[in-house]
């Protein structure tokens, strides 16, 4: 069995910090879920949850870690101090030799390149795990995720996932050796 190193709790970029999850930070992550695209998966229901409570509750209980190696860290702007997403690894559709890159940011910060800058930063440290590939699932609308990734060098593989309802999953790969 091959071991991998860990994965980093913190990263640093020029203009983000990436930091472990802590309960205050469950408004942030609700309010991404809220202003979601209606094509895209969990959102909050139209019973209102998950409610802040329970959000902070699993940032308490299991901070968005999967399994050692892996994990969603919010990005918080420098300059700012403010919670603007999230970006990191994790098994998803992929495998946990093999993850998934996952990030999403508050939309008042699209355009600004923070989801590039944080996603850098998360696949040099994927490499100095000793993994050998990422994986990325994207819908087939989200042209701005595609441009993100293709900064990164990952390409389309010849896999999709279908969806009629939320549009199909293009899988993006990346090599890392």
């Amino acid at each position: 069995m091959v071991r991998f190193g860990e994965f980093p709790g913190e990263l640093g970029t020029e203009r983000l910090w990436l930091r472990r999850w802590v309960p205050a930070d469950a408004e942030v992550y609700r309010g991404l879920w809220a202003e979601r695209d209606p094509r895209a998966m969990r959102r909050i229901g139209a019973d209102g949850r998950p409610t802040v409570e329970e959000i902070r509750g699993w940032l308490t209980e299991n901070p968005l870690t999967a399994a050692p190696g892996l994990g969603l860290l919010p990005i918080v702007r420098r300059s700012e101090g403010d919670v603007i997403g999230y970006c990191g690894l994790t098994v998803g559709q992929a495998t946990f030799e093999e993850p998934e890159i996952a990030y999403e940011l508050a939309r008042r910060v699209h355009g600004q390149g923070y989801a590039t800058e944080a996603a850098r930063a998360v696949v040099e440290a994927a490499a100095a795990t000793g993994r050998s590939r990422l994986w990325a699932t994207v819908r087939e609308w989200n042209t701005p995720s595609f441009r993100v990734l293709e900064k990164l060098g990952f390409y389309r593989s010849d896999r999709i996932t279908e969806d009629p309802e939320r549009g199909n999953s293009i899988w993006m790969t990346c090599e890392l050796r």
